[in-house]
């Protein structure tokens, strides 16, 4: 299947599409921040670069995007009707690299705690 928009429509779209600051992210940090917790953002030094890191706790969070890390059994998290095989290929791909960065944090003794993007448009995930 042909995608809908032009080349340079698609670029400009895809170039939109952020890595940080993003609204899960933003909800989560206002969140954590109101309660009274303090952290960093964004640690590069960290394997994956977490998008919250607790030093003084020995953990760290990642906000993940439902679609782009292929969130299992969530609605958000389908697969697109153009370009299939790509997209198969490009979530299992994240997958595995999440699992790898998970894996080498621990190694590191650090606790790990994934929030899916679905989860921050819940009234109750800081409640």
């Amino acid at each position: 299947m042909a995608d809908v928009v032009d080349a340079a429509t698609r670029s400009r779209m895809m170039s939109g599409i952020r890595a940080k600051d993003t609204q899960p992210e933003m909800t989560l940090r206002r969140g954590l921040h109101a309660r009274g917790f303090r952290f960093r953002l964004h640690d590069k030094r960290l394997p994956g670069c977490p998008d919250l890191v607790f030093a003084g706790r020995h953990a760290v969070i990642f906000v993940h995007g439902c679609f782009w890390h292929g969130h299992r059994n969530c609605r958000r998290a389908t697969v697109p009707k153009s370009n299939r095989a790509f997209w198969i290929a490009k979530i299992a791909a994240n997958r595995a690299r999440d699992s790898r960065k998970r894996r080498e944090l621990r190694q590191k003794g650090l606790r790990v705690l994934t929030v899916w993007e679905c989860k921050t448009w819940d009234a109750d995930l800081l409640a």
